[in-house]
Parts: C-alpha cells; structure tokens; sequence
C-alpha cells in the first residue's frame, strides 16, 4: 500500500472520503474509530515497588539473617545497627534509580492545544486531541502541527522540523506527489505533529493522529527502550552474587567447626553471624554512588551536567561517540567561508570593496535582504544573517548602505523560481538584484563583471562558474549565485524581468566546526574511542564536515539512512567499524546503529538534540543532550547534558568517567581488602578453637565509620591525563580480574597477619583484651591501608598532600578509635579493654607494618623501572 506522500488527490479522497474536510457527525465516527490526538503514557513502577526490590540482594538477606539471630541471642545494640544499615541502604538505592520520566509528557507538550480544521464547510478551531485521520487542516505562519498530514494547497509554506529530523534549516513544502521511498527528512508533501510553521500558509489533510504518528512512533519506541546496566553495575551485580555464595559457604564452615569443638548452638551461630557480617561490605554501595556523586560535581564545572550517577562511570568505558552534527562539532551558526568573483576565490576578509565587481556582490548581499543585525541580536533567516555578517568582514558599513538606500520594489522567494530579487536606485541607476540557486540564475545571465569591466559572458566563463560551484558543493558549502541588470525608473519587477543579469560571483557558506573539535575528535581517537558522526544533512555535507574535523579518513564509508535500512543486521556488523558518517537518518536508522555496536561489545555514546534524538539517547549507555539547543524530550531521554553544545566537552567528561571507575575500583579494593584480613582472622581464630576475635559491633565500626571516610578520599583523588592514553576498558571484563583479586588477597593476608598477631598478644591478658587488641589493630591497619589503596604507585610518586582528604579521614578515623578505647561508655557499649602503653605501641607498630611493606615493595619496583628506561 502507498504511502501518503506517494498518493494523488485522487487516492487520498478514495482513503479519506473527502479533500474538503469531514462533517461534525463524521469526525464523531472518527474519533470513536482511531481514539484521541494524544500520546500515550505507560503506567511507571511504584516508589514502593522500587524500595522494596532493593531488598531482593543476596548480600542484604544475609544481613538481615544476621540481625534476626542477634535478636535472638540477646544482641539488640547489633541488629539495630544492621537495620538501620540495610534501610539506609535501601533509600540509596531508590534515589538513584527512581527517576521521573518526563519524556512522554514533553512529547505531549510539543503537540498543539488547538489547531485550526475546515468542519461542516466552515474554519473552526477545536482542541488538537480532537482531530481524527480525514480532517482538512488549516496552517499558518507560527501554528504548531497538531497531527501528521499531506499538504494539499501549498501557498509558500515553510515549517521548521529540526526537533523531529534534526535538520536545523526551514523545510519548504510542496503539494505534489513524491515517486518511490523517501526518507522522512525529504517528504517535502508532508507535515508531522510537533514541528512549527515558520512561513506562508497550506491547508493539510490529516493522516496520521496520536501514536500513529512520527512523533507516536517515537514515544513507542522510548517505551520500548529499556534502561541497560552500567559494566560496573553488571561487575558489581556478578561479585555480589560469588561473594554471597562465598561468605553463606564459609560461614556453614564456620558453624560445623564450632559444634564440632562442643560450642553451643547459639555460640556457633553468632561466631558464623560475626564472619558475616565481618566479610559483607555494608558501606559498598553507598561509597559507590558517593563517589559518582563527586564525579558529577567536577562535571559540572566542565559543562557536562549528570542527570544520573550511572552515567559518570559509563563514560568511563565508552569505546564510541556517536555525535550530531549542527551545534556539537560545529558553532551551529552559517558562515560565508569563500567569495568568487571575476575567477578568484577568496575570503570575505580579503574582499576590496573598491574593487567594482565585489562591490556589486556585497550591495547585493546587504540590500537583497530581509535580515537584520542590530548589537548582539540577528533577526532573520541564518542564510540572509550571514551574508550580512560577510559584508561586515569585507569592511562595508551595512547599516549606512541601508539608509541610503529605499527598497522601490520586490519579489519573495519562492521555491518554484527558486530565487530572491529587488530593485534599488544605486549611484544615480535603477537596479534589480537577485540571488538564488546557481543553477537557476546562471541560465538568465548574458553578462559578466570583470576588472576589464562588463563583459559578454563565454562558454568558458560559464565552465569556470559551474566547476567552482562543483567544487565548492563537493566540500559541503552551500552555495548561493548572485547577479544584477539595470533598468528603467518606471520598470515593473515581475517573474518575467528575472532575465538577462550581468553575473557578480558566488557564496559559500557552510556551518564550520568548532575550534576545539579537531582537538578533542584527535584526542577520542588516541584514546581508542571511535568517533562517528550521525546527522539529518546530505551526505555530502556532512562527509565534508567530518573529513575537516577527523571523524572521516580515506578508506572509511559514508551512508545514508536509506541506504542503511536495505542492510541486514549481518551486513550492517561486517561494515560497522568502517562507518564513519551517517546522513539523513531517522530515529529507527539511530536505534540500529547503536544496537549494532552494542551487540559487538562496545559501551556507545549517543548526542542529540532533537525529539528524533530521544529513542536512540535512551538506547545508547550513556544519551548525551544539548543544553543549549536541546529539546526537553532529548533532555529527559539522556543521562548527561552539555551545557556548552560541545564535543569537546564530551571528551573531558571521558576523563572524569574513567578517574571515577579507577576510583570506585579503588575504594572496592580498599574495602574488600580490609574485609578479607577479618574473614581470614575469623577463620583461623576458627579452625585454631580460639575465641571469636571480634565482636559484630566492631566489624559494623569498621565497616561503616572508619572504612568510608578513607573510601569516599580515595574518591577524591584527583585525575590525570594519562588515563586518555589507554584504551576503553573492555565492558566484559568484570571486577575480579587476576590482578585485583591477587592484590585482594595480598593485601589481606598482610593485613591479618598483624591482626593476628596483636590477637595472640593481647591474649596474655584474657580474651576480652586480646579482642581489644585485635579490634583496635584492625581499625588502624584498614585507615593506614587507605593510602596504599589510592593509586598503584607509591606514596612517594603521587606525594601525601596531593589527596588532602586521604589525611582527614585517617586523622577522623583515629581520633573515633581513640575515643572508643578511652571513653568510659563507648568502651562499655563496644566492650573493649584499656590498653596500657606497651599495648598501644604494638596495636601502632603492627598496623603500619602491612602499608610499610606494600610501599617499600613499590619503591623498590619504581626505581627498577626507572633504572631499565634510563639504560
């Protein structure tokens, strides 16, 4: 079945039943047939709903096992504490992933309240949900489409469809029929809901109402993307599930253990509690969104505002960029790169408005115009303003030419002629001035301006102007052709005096790239990060702008969204990683894309600023809006937007994200490290029948108190350009790698080594003591080990002061260690002993020993390194 932009009037009368409108009575039936003129909403999951599916981790059920048997044993200071944990924990969780999906109701703010339709023969206007397939719609400069139609009876209409297409200039629109597929950009017969009628006037028959729509389709499809995981949340998600299996495994040991060295059974099930919740790192997930928290301040200050924490650390990872065009590598504004007059090209800073010719194309530039610049403010269409701004670079005074001169007479342009004329009294003569498509012009002109003066044009001149118009297309200008004739005072302007012109010169105008964006496409690329640009201009221009910028080198491919949509998926993943630039895609073509490189591994990047942006910025793992030039709907659909509208910035938040990920890694090492030293304590306190060797609520301590503060520094630190030098981090690659999981058990043997050892020490003087002892070397050790643990080289090469928060948390750490071994009721509520001065100079020694010995071994392979490179 055709569609509408293929169909005559006759067929769409034979579909809608009538070119003039519905009746009252029929629209009724209408409307009961295809229901409102509105975009649908999906009902959202519960607050609730969402809280209470934070309880559903492996890790928090154990927890809460633990806290039930504390209960049961007599231990309410204990589960109170671990409650009161797990529901901090819980609200977290809630806060960052409920997010108010706002999307589908700025889709429905972009539909008009009211439109304007031919009923029972006459104009009314009716609120835009009532308008049904069928209806004969009336548009004006400055409406808003209310629904889907084929224009019928064009008078000039212009409509700007940047939000839909993403293509930023005015479309004209025609009433005849297109041959064969089109994609949406070039359906010139056809209007969509959402875009804004910027000039003339068309009456429109409906085709298309609610989600039948293009604007429906993407609502659709925004329901039918589902949110994706971050690879940290996946890694964190996987080591959650091994480290519960592990701990429930170790913890049945624990307990076969302790029966079987006669111990009670409640005894034996609060020592398995005690390795529980020693082996759970209850604060890991608040550290994790902490630190993503402070990550989104620092991109704040680089103009990339984070609208969801996730996507701090998806950056991190991100292996491709799939930018727009218009306003992200370019400055979205028009500007007249190159002159041609009298066979040279030139820019307009080198134009000599003494010399006759130019002159002729500048007085052309200024008066043929209907823009204007007044200060900071342009009025007017992009392509007029910057003509005026190319007559200011050639030094001409536009507003002193425009006062002494009177507009006599005009012609609009029009996109049949396809050309602008007017007529002006210049030095004492009457002259018409016109400008329009190269190709028109160029068979009405008979002569050409020289510096030998006004001469009859060749076949040769006429070669030169088609080949400079060739090349100057072949690079993505836009060219405009300028021309002008004398005439009678009297003379009328009309369509049939647009002949006979003497030929001034060209315009090239193009939409340049932002000085920045070689610079940041070269660094993204150093980075292993593959740029591609994805636009809804031709081809052409856009393969030009990326061949300029660096997205586009000799070898790589250049497609359309037609030609993209004959591919298979098999087809599109043999060629993907050749593909540089795609033009005049849709938003199916965008989700495609980004799909095809999601099934290949890679963590994608998507910009965009329009409401066809909106399906694919969801789809992608990290949606990057404009802020500037953004609709609300790309803005909700993304996880992150650009205050500036600039690429550049894009590739700074790159080296945020993946300080972040080396941080969080970090924190993570820093906390399981420490939880290792005590499940190993535990464990051999264990299988040796010794008394447990902590009490729950000093794990819980650690845990929550003197852990983070150490964690969240280690957040803190700050990033380096270096990271820009390694390549993306595979996405597969989860959290227990050999190196950290060596590292993790490393680190942990150390640790409890010197725990153990002020154990075996302090149980000269009793059990309680020695609990004392190794309660507080633990603490200290963990606060020492939070240096080790902010980077992998040592203390010596990143300098102390560097991360000033690394030296207040252990300081803070310390100082609540202090006053739990000296408080008279902190020592009561934590069950702890006094230590005498030897104790305390043991409890020192023995947890400095570990990050002593990690650092010397840093040191000793630093200067190893050092003396191979200077050999």
């Amino acid at each position: 079945m055709k569609e509408a932009y293929q169909q005559t009037t006759q067929e769409l009368i034979a579909e809608y039943g009538s070119i003039n409108g519905h009746t009252g009575e029929k629209a009724d039936i209408f409307l009961q047939k295809y229901g409102e003129n509105v975009i649908e909403e999906k009902r959202k999951q519960s607050i609730i709903r969402i809280f209470l599916e934070q309880f559903k981790d492996m890790l928090v059920l154990i927890l809460i096992a633990a806290a039930i048997v504390s209960v049961i044993s007599g231990n309410a200071e204990n589960s109170v504490v671990i409650v009161t944990v797990i529901i901090i924990n819980a609200m977290l969780g809630t806060v960052q992933y409920v997010k108010a999906d706002k999307s589908l109701a700025a889709l429905k703010n972009l539909s008009a309240p009211k439109a304007k339709v031919i009923r029972d023969g006459n104009v009314k206007e009716i609120l835009s949900k009532y308008i049904v397939p069928g209806d004969l719609m009336l548009l004006e400069a400055g409406d808003m489409v209310a629904a889907d139609g084929r224009v019928v009876e064009n008078y000039s209409i212009q409509v700007n469809e940047s939000a839909l297409t993403g293509e930023s200039a005015n479309v004209e629109k025609s009433d005849a029929v297109i041959n064969g597929e089109t994609a949406l950009g070039d359906r010139y017969n056809m209007v969509f809901s959402g875009s804004l009628v910027t000039y003339g006037r068309a009456y429109v028959l409906v085709t298309a109402t609610g989600m039948k729509t293009e604007m429906g389709k993407i609502a659709a499809l925004m329901d039918e993307t589902k949110d994706r995981k971050t690879p940290l949340q996946v890694s964190l998600d996987d080591f959650s599930k091994k480290l519960a299996i592990f701990i429930m495994a170790i913890s049945v040991i624990v307990f076969a253990l302790r029966i079987f060295q006669k111990e009670t059974v409640l005894d034996s099930i609060m020592f398995a509690v005690a390795l529980a919740v020693a082996a759970i790192p209850e604060a890991l997930s608040s550290i994790v969104t902490i630190v993503q928290a402070m990550g989104t301040r620092k991109m704040a200050a680089d103009n990339a505002i984070i609208k969801e924490l996730k996507a701090v650390e998806s950056l991190g990872c991100v292996s491709v960029i799939c930018s727009d065009k218009t306003g992200t590598l370019t400055q979205n504004r028009m500007t007249v790169t190159d002159m041609y007059v009298d066979g040279m090209s030139f820019s307009p800073e080198e134009a000599d408005v003494m010399n006759m010719a130019q002159a002729m194309l500048i007085y052309n530039a200024i008066l043929n115009n209907d823009s204007d610049i007044n200060g900071d403010r342009e009025i007017g269409d992009p392509t007029e303003i910057c003509l005026l701004n190319m007559a200011m670079q050639a030094g001409a005074d536009v507003s002193e030419i425009r006062s002494n001169m009177i507009r006599m007479d005009e012609i609009p342009f029009d996109s049949n002629r396809k050309l602008m004329s007017s007529k002006y009294r210049l030095q004492g003569k009457y002259v018409i001035f016109t400008k329009g498509a190269t190709d028109v012009l160029l068979s009405r002109i008979i002569k050409i301006d020289t510096k030998q003066g006004i001469l009859a044009v060749t076949d040769d001149d006429r070669e030169k102007i088609i080949n400079m118009n060739r090349r100057f297309s072949e690079n993505g200008l836009r060219v405009l052709c300028f021309a002008y004739k004398e005439c009678e005072e009297d003379s009328i302007l009309d369509v049939d005096s647009e002949y006979e012109y003497i030929f001034s010169g060209l315009a090239a105008m193009a939409d340049p790239p932002r000085k920045e964006s070689v610079h940041a496409v070269a660094e993204a690329i150093k980075a292993g990060i593959k740029p591609v640009m994805i636009t809804g201009d031709h081809k052409v221009t856009a393969k030009a702008i990326a061949k300029q910028i660096g997205i586009y080198h000799d070898g790589d491919m250049a497609l359309t969204g037609e030609e993209l949509d004959k591919m298979s998926d098999e087809e599109l993943a043999e060629s993907l990683e050749m593909i540089s630039v795609y033009a005049r895609v849709s938003p199916e073509n965008k989700i495609k894309i980004v799909d095809a490189w999601q099934k290949k591994g890679k963590i994608v990047a998507m910009t965009g600023d329009g409401v066809n942006d909106a399906p694919a910025l969801k789809k992608a793992d990290i949606g990057v809006a404009m802020g500037i030039t953004g609709t609300e709907v790309s803005k909700d659909a993304s996880g992150m937007i650009l205050a500036d509208d600039n690429f550049a910035t894009i590739i700074k938040a790159v080296l945020n994200g993946r300080n972040v990920y080396r941080n969080i890694i970090n924190s993570v090492q820093f906390l399981l490290s420490g939880n290792m030293a005590a499940i190993l304590v535990v464990l051999l306190c264990s299988i040796m029948a010794l008394g447990s060797p902590f009490e729950a609520v000093h794990l819980l301590f650690i845990n929550l108190l003197t852990d983070s503060l150490p964690a969240l520094a280690i957040g803190m630190e700050p990033s380096d350009k270096c990271l820009l030098r390694d390549k993306p981090r595979n996405s597969d690659t989860g959290i227990l790698t050999k190196k950290f999981s060596f590292r993790l058990l490393f680190y942990g043997v150390l640790i409890a080594t010197a725990t153990q050892v002020a154990y075996f020490i302090g149980l000269n003087d009793g059990h309680r003591m020695a609990v004392t002892m190794s309660f507080a070397t633990l603490t200290l050790a963990r606060l020492f080990h939070g240096f080790t643990c902010r980077s992998d080289y040592s203390i010596f090469k990143i300098g102390i002061m560097r991360n000033r928060w690394s030296i207040a948390a252990f300081s803070t750490g310390a100082v609540m260690l202090a006053l739990v071994l000296s408080v008279p009721v902190l020592q009561k509520i934590f069950m702890v002993e006094v230590l005498n001065g030897i104790q305390v100079g043991w409890t020192v020694l023995l947890a400095f020993f570990p990050t002593l010995a990690i650092q010397m071994m840093r040191l000793v392979k630093e200067h190893a390194k050092k003396d191979k490179k200077e050999d």
